[in-house]
């Protein structure tokens, strides 16, 4: 005779299911971020406590597309280079994202490294790839609140959102080379 199984669904089952069934990818794999930081030990890595390479590629998506739609350095951007870009060059994007996904792997101690298509001066030779875009402080900084909603979109955890915006903003000096060369000059 087979025998009668219980089943025990709990709250907190049933809210993680609809939450992973109902909700963008992002949102869930910021969520499981969440639930791991609230219960990993100090010890582990940003790109630990972040969720790993899924977490990430799922935040970058998201970030990727409102940069592009961002009004001060996106599609409208009153930076011709970086109107161009984001009007003309988004067949280009999926590899940006992809690039992107690396470097923040890279960057918060994950497996996976970055390695730059134009080589330059720094490890993660940022300023080649951004040089021609002609970034200039303040649209880097706009790019930074985006990277900043972005976070708080996918409800990471304040610890790792302030870890991901500072190894951002420690490369601005990089990504604003071209901008501020072309300053110099005159």
């Amino acid at each position: 005779m087979a025998r009668a199984r219980s089943t025990s669904i709990s709250r907190r089952s049933v809210v993680a299911g609809l939450a992973l069934t109902a909700a963008p990818v992002a949102l869930a794999g910021a969520n499981q971020a969440h639930a791991q930081a609230q219960q990993t030990p100090p010890d582990q890595s940003l790109y630990e406590r972040l969720g790993g390479v899924f977490a990430i590629a799922a935040v970058v998506d998201h970030f990727s597309d409102a940069v592009v739609k961002n009004p001060i350095v996106g599609q409208k951007s009153k930076n011709p280079q970086l109107r161009e870009w984001h009007t003309k060059n988004l067949k280009r994007l999926p590899g940006l994202k992809f690039m992107r996904t690396l470097w923040v792997c890279d960057v918060s101690g994950g497996p996976f490294q970055f390695k730059a298509t134009r080589p330059g001066t720094t490890p993660l030779g940022l300023e080649e790839a951004h040089r021609a875009l002609r970034i200039s402080p303040a649209e880097f900084d706009e790019v930074a609140a985006e990277l900043g909603r972005t976070l708080d979109f996918a409800k990471v955890p304040k610890r790792e959102k302030t870890e991901v915006l500072a190894a951002f903003a420690s490369h601005k000096d990089e990504v604003t080379a071209g901008y501020v060369s072309r300053a110099k000059r005159g």
